[in-house]
């Protein structure tokens, strides 16, 4: 089962975690760096060893023994680490059992708990988080269970960071799993709504936000099943997208698997979409789809753009081959290396050679609906492939994209020519030129933010963005730009403009 607790027992347990120090920062400062280092790669002992010398009088040693490395604590120790709540509040919750009523019988951990600290588009957050326990708890050689509920993990914080925290109404979380992007959407949103196939990921999705004091309306379903003929201003989806044969034998994950064919689960959601947007709605998701014999993959997530009728944005992160995206996911599940796992990468392979699936593509996607009153519009799709790493939050980035992106269908070229615009603050230059030449050879405009993109400008584009100070309207700009290059100014306009339009959608530059 999982934990549970709700009103003045959930805040006394929130209020016991506060005061106990129990922090991310209060791990980092109890194991040392290299101990803290070891147990994000899963090597316990050196945390064990750490947390151990602390002894029991320490909070901070105690629950760390106890939720994260899954070691057995004296009930006495837990009592004083959680004196409101105490070990049988714990035991109540569901949190942990005890071996009997003495201070010094043993407590063990039921779940996983830990404390979590992010950064999004809204600063620093942090939250005490409820999964299930991990491969180390379990014991050697046993894998998950198929219900497993996934702690935070690192496609949770990446959706995290991608996540627009413009002030809405309603958000929908789609597959929400235990709760991590339903709680940062409480942030910014009037009310939450949250869906999962599982009603055990909705039970560990109702003890988090009880015990980050948040009100969440959580629905179980498949994908947008649950909230069917409803809108939504925004939609956020950390789906189960990892590709998994359909095949007798191969086990599958709640958490991860949607039990349909190949990337079907994330096309299905991408193009209904559509119908759970509000006007002015955005979505962002993350994503893996297939790279096929005879079909460009651009091609084929177009396709999925191109039948929700939305605007989109798919941006590819990281291409993996299919022996080794197999051997991930298998290695994942808790199979070691072995005959079975050898099994199951025999069926992963079979499964991607009957579809021509050369490799697997993972990244994100942004979807838009039209604001009332420009439903009409042409729709507007950009399908490309950014590897540079990104671990600064892009939540306010994407949101400068969809706005820049909607102005820029309002406004006609001689709009554009009177604009006034300034360069982002984030922007730099690079000119480069073989010494002793008198100009540059090239001129690199290169973006701090956002996904740090590189423009590659000529000698009258990089006068333009130069000039661009908010003081004069572009067309100015041009005209003078014209009559110091000796070029005709009509040509010129024709030129730049499609260029400058291409530098506001990448945030480049901005309006004034």
């Amino acid at each position: 089962m999982p934990p549970r607790a709700e009103g003045a027992a959930a805040a006394a347990l929130r209020s016991d975690l506060e005061r106990s120090g129990w922090t991310v920062e209060g791990v980092e400062r109890l194991l040392g760096p290299v101990a803290d280092a070891a147990l994000r790669r899963d090597s316990l002992v050196p945390a064990s060893r750490a947390a151990g010398a602390a002894g029991d009088g320490d909070p901070v040693g105690v629950l760390t023994r106890l939720f994260l490395l899954a070691q057995p604590v004296p009930r006495g120790a837990l009592d004083a680490a959680l004196p409101r709540t105490g070990s049988d509040g714990a035991v109540a919750h569901g949190l942990v059992e005890a071996a009997g009523a003495a201070p010094d019988d043993a407590v063990r951990a039921l779940v996983d708990l830990r404390p979590h600290a992010a950064v999004d588009a809204l600063g620093e957050v942090a939250w005490w988080v409820a999964s299930d326990l991990g491969e180390h708890a379990l014991g050697p050689g046993r894998p998950l269970p198929p219900e497993h509920v996934l702690g935070i993990g690192g496609a949770s914080a990446s959706l995290a960071r991608l996540a627009v925290r413009t002030p809405v109404g309603r958000v929908l979380d789609v597959g929400t799993g235990s709760g991590v992007q339903a709680l940062h959407a409480s942030r910014h949103a009037g009310s939450v709504t949250a869906t999962d196939t599982s009603a055990r990921a909705l039970g560990f999705a109702a003890f988090n936000a009880a015990l980050a004091g948040v009100d969440l309306d959580l629905r179980r379903g498949s994908l947008l099943e649950p909230v069917a003929g409803e809108r939504f201003d925004q939609v956020v989806s950390n789906p189960p997208f990892v590709v998994t044969p359909r095949a007798a034998g191969v086990p599958g994950w709640e958490y991860r698997d949607g039990g349909l064919v190949g990337d079907e689960v994330v096309r299905r959601l991408v193009t209904g979409l559509g119908g759970a947007l509000a006007p002015g709605g955005s979505a962002q998701l993350l994503g893996n789809w297939e790279h096929r014999t005879g079909e460009g993959w651009r091609d084929r997530v177009q396709g999925w753009l191109d039948e929700s009728g939305l605007d989109g944005w798919v941006v590819q992160r990281e291409v993996m081959d299919p022996a080794h995206y197999a051997e991930t996911w298998i290695r994942d599940g808790g199979q070691r290396p072995g005959p079975e796992a050898d099994a199951l990468l025999e069926a992963w392979l079979d499964d991607f050679a009957a579809r021509g699936v050369e490799a697997i593509g993972l990244g994100f996607v942004v979807l838009h609906a039209p604001p009332a009153g420009a439903a009409g519009r042409p729709r507007w799709s950009r399908v490309e492939e950014v590897t540079a790493p990104l671990e600064r939050p892009l939540g306010e980035h994407v949101a400068a994209v969809l706005a820049a992106r909607e102005r820029l269908a309002a406004t006609d070229d001689d709009g554009l020519l009177a604009a006034r615009l300034r360069v982002a603050d984030d922007v730099t230059e690079e000119r480069h030129a073989r010494p002793g030449e008198g100009g540059p050879r090239a001129v690199l405009l290169r973006a701090g933010g956002g996904l740090g993109r590189t423009a590659s400008v000529g000698t009258a584009l990089a006068g333009l963005v130069g000039a661009c100070d908010g003081e004069l309207e572009v067309g100015q700009v041009v005209q003078a730009l014209a009559v110091l290059l000796e070029v005709d100014a009509a040509a010129l306009r024709a030129e730049l403009l499609p260029q400058v339009r291409g530098l506001l959608e990448d945030g480049l530059l901005e309006w004034t």
